[in-house]
């Protein structure tokens, strides 16, 4: 008749919670048992069948004496695992026997026959982990880009490079255009909103891609942040739309506010021309983006992961689309999103035109290009790193120091009108902006957390003065263009030295001087 196994922690047979073996680790101990129990000497009693006898607690045999010595005559109760523990034989997730234990499987341990040794290479085996992830989609398994904060610390800054004085009394050569806005080939209609905007004489980077744009060419353009890269390329495209009101276009940026400020953008080119957009990104009502997919529309501008989510759900037919721009193509790269872009542009038609802009180059950009791009025109008005309008300087934290008390007495000084604060984590930023208010400050966060509807009310309220600091994550550093941002402060360091460029640059634009600090510790 068959019972139970010995239970080692209970002493009793019974099934019950403590000390509960799994189905592997129960035929183990019972093929155990059955060994012991047919070598022993001692008879056991029966009714009407075998039973299986309590193996013994140690073992005479020198064979089965362990290099865990301090186990000998001893059996190592059981214990429920729930992490990663190396099996030698057993069930999976279990701890290695010693041989004196009910669960080893007797005469065939490596402990005895390898000397008892234990040896990772030969015994250990990889344990079992639930998987809850879903399958592939269409476009792959992977997730949707990684988060900046994912890769930690980053790269050492030498903090001599974030030392630099702005020059003030230095005379710049002034950039002399070819073109006015006027002087392009372009609808009359479009030049009146041009005009409204306020646009006279284009920037280097628009008076030098907008004329092979209108050409139909692909273009590389490669800029300082703060240059009008934006316009660069919705000035022709709009112009394209307007003689050929078929054709769609797709702008793919890296960020949720990135795309909210080229739709705004967008919208003061294309008053009055019944030309329609539609933003896809997360965060935002997917309903009332499905429904504009519903009707007319001429650009898509969106994120990597909402545009895939639109595809999937077959909205958005990519096969329409026969232009394409790739705005802050290095942010998107450098947040992981490169598998995703592969998997969008697949669905494109071949014969497209292609537009590339980026504030650096490198050479896994240059690779990109090669990728996605026929024979471009490559553009590149970058003069520095940095803006010579960017006053930089560190601050120092001693150990001791409290480092929010430091900003407290900074952000209180004459001068520091709208502040920018740069924050590594997104609980981090939370927690700052949290601090900030508790001592008297006007302050709000944007960050990954905060759905699309919060992140542009913090974003509005800076902009238009109602608060004077915006904590940030680096979702803010590419592409935002608010106006008389007077500081910059890195209150954590950034990952890359890219990073820090990026994050200056909101301050010192357009011709105007700024400054920006970063604490070091």
């Amino acid at each position: 008749m068959y019972q139970k196994p010995f239970n080692s922690r209970s002493g009793n047979r019974s099934g019950g919670k403590r000390g509960y073996l799994s189905r592997p680790a129960r035929l183990a101990s019972q093929s155990e048992a059955g060994r012991a129990s047919s070598q022993s000497s001692r008879p056991t009693s029966s009714q009407g069948g075998t039973s299986y006898s309590r193996p013994s607690t140690s073992s005479s045999s020198s064979s089965r004496q362990s290099s865990f010595s301090h186990t000998s005559g001893m059996r190592t109760p059981y214990r429920k695992n729930y992490g990663a523990l190396p099996s030698t034989g057993g069930s999976f997730g279990h701890r290695p026997s010693t041989g004196s234990t009910p669960y080893a499987r007797s005469g065939t341990s490596n402990y005895s026959s390898r000397n008892n040794s234990f040896s990772r290479s030969t015994s250990e085996r990889t344990p079992y982990r639930k998987s809850y992830g879903g399958g592939q989609s269409r476009f792959g398994g992977g997730s949707r880009g990684r988060s900046h904060q994912s890769r930690g610390r980053g790269t050492y800054i030498d903090p001599a490079k974030l030392v630099y004085k702005a020059t003030v009394t230095e005379e710049i050569e002034e950039y002399q255009p070819t073109h006015a806005f006027t002087d392009f080939l372009i609808s009359d209609s479009l030049k009146k909103n041009i005009t409204t905007k306020g646009y006279i004489i284009p920037t280097p980077i628009q008076d030098k891609s907008i004329p092979n744009v209108l050409l139909g060419k692909d273009v590389v353009g490669i800029a300082n942040t703060g240059t009008g890269k934006t316009a660069a390329f919705l000035v022709p495209l709009v112009d394209k739309i307007i003689k050929n009101p078929a054709e769609k276009v797709l702008i793919i940026v890296p960020t949720r506010e990135l795309a909210v400020q080229i739709e705004n953008e967008l919208t003061t080119f294309v008053k009055g021309l019944s030309l329609y957009a539609v933003i896809l990104i997360g965060g935002a009502n997917i309903g009332r983006q499905l429904g504009g997919l519903r009707r007319r529309y001429n650009f898509v501008i969106g994120t990597p992961g909402r545009i895939k989510d639109m595809v999937e759900r077959r909205a958005l037919n990519l096969s329409e689309f026969k232009t394409l721009v790739l705005d802050e193509a290095d942010r998107m790269l450098d947040m992981g999103f490169i598998k995703d872009i592969r998997s969008i542009v697949s669905l494109l038609p071949p014969l497209r035109q292609t537009l590339f802009f980026s504030a650096t180059f490198s050479r896994e950009i240059e690779a990109i290009i090669h990728e996605f791009l026929r024979e471009p025109i490559k553009i590149s008005v970058k003069v520095q790193d940095t803006s010579k309008n960017v006053d930089q300087d560190i601050i120092r934290v001693a150990r001791g120091q409290n480092k929010l008390d430091m900003l407290h007495n900074l952000l209180i000084k004459p001068g520091f009108g709208k502040v920018l604060i740069f924050g590594r984590t997104k609980h981090g930023v939370e927690k700052l902006t949290k601090d900030l208010i508790a001592r008297g400050f006007r302050a709000e966060s944007i960050h990954g957390n905060k759905n699309q509807g919060k992140r542009q009310k913090a974003l509005s309220l800076f902009k238009e003065h109602h608060v004077q600091i915006l904590v940030a994550t680096d979702v803010a550093a590419r592409g935002l263009d608010i106006a008389d941002i007077s500081h910059v402060i890195n209150y954590d360091m950034p990952a890359t030295y890219d990073d820090y460029i990026h994050r200056i640059g909101r301050t010192g634009r357009w011709g105007k001087k700024g400054s920006a600090l970063t604490f070091v510790e």
